[in-house]
């Protein structure tokens, strides 16, 4: 016991700032590693390594040998098989990491969207969704934010097109081609239409929510996207965001919704950039 104090004790007086600061940063990982392990399908695979863990253990205390060689085997290669298996959490964990609001001020680009024009998209967005809820035609808009949707995009047709009421409705039709794709919308403009949104994964989905709210949910939760969703067979409004469905808006509650989530982050684009300029500028108009 003596020894343990003396050496704990030794331990002490060598710690640092440094040291601490080290203790901290690995507790933050290891904290948000577990958070969204737990918020995902990857927590049943945890158990899983959980499990090998203790064979392989139990094989080296019982001197397994064939078991061992073939768990030691697989642990060699762990690595990659960590990437392989955990591929859509790992993407997902970066994903957030890019999307951190203190990343975004200081390296995003000063050049963003005027937001009259992406108020007016909210605006003729919420105007269609209410005339197409009255006449129980299905809809899908996401309105890109941070994450990029390109790759989404390239699945419909391009449209680089200014948003309207009329367009949007035509879109929609369900006589019309790219009616049971999704329309995305870039810094107020239509980028496309008739794209191919991912499912959502989960299955504790209402049995009365089709493929286009599962889809919505699905777009939602990889990306920080926000898409609006107009049931076909009930006419019901729902916006999806970050993995859950909002339901039963209507013309004034959806545009005020929208312009709560996706106006917000336009005014605060007050980037490094901006301000760098915006300060040298005001130097050059001192002298």
């Amino acid at each position: 016991m003596e020894a343990f104090v003396s050496t704990l004790w030794a331990t002490l007086k060598t710690f640092q700032l440094k040291d601490a600061v080290d203790i901290l940063l690995i507790s933050l990982i290891i904290f948000y590693a577990l958070r969204l392990f737990r918020e995902t399908r990857a927590g049943q695979l945890v158990k899983g390594v959980v499990v090998l863990l203790i064979a392989y253990a139990l094989s080296a205390i019982f001197d397994l040998t064939m078991i061992n060689y073939i768990l030691r085997s697989i642990f060699e290669f762990s690595v990659i098989i960590f990437v392989v298996v955990f591929q859509p959490e790992l993407r997902q964990a970066l994903e957030k990491l890019g999307r951190n609001k203190t990343l975004k001020n200081i390296l995003s680009s000063p050049m963003s969207a005027p937001t009259a024009s992406v108020t007016k998209a909210i605006s003729d967005v919420a105007d269609a969704c209410a005339v197409l809820s009255s006449s129980k035609t299905g809809a899908l808009i996401v309105f890109e934010r941070d994450s990029n949707l390109t790759d989404v995009a390239r699945t419909g047709t391009e449209l680089n097109a200014d948003t309207s009421v009329a367009l949007l409705g035509n879109l929609f039709f369900n006589k019309a081609p790219l009616h049971d794709g999704a329309c995305i919308i870039r810094g107020g403009k239509m980028l496309a239409a008739g794209c191919i949104l991912p499912l959502t994964a989960q299955i504790d989905i209402s049995d009365n929510l089709g493929t286009r709210h599962r889809a919505a949910i699905g777009m939602s939760e990889e990306s920080d996207a926000v898409v609006v969703v107009v049931s076909e067979e009930t006419g019901i409004i729902s916006v999806a965001l970050n993995g859950n469905l909002l339901r039963g808006f209507d013309r004034s509650t959806l545009n005020d919704k929208l312009g709560e989530l996706i106006l917000s982050d336009a005014d605060k684009n007050q980037n490094l950039f901006t301000i760098l300029f915006k300060s040298r500028k005001e130097k050059k108009d001192e002298t």
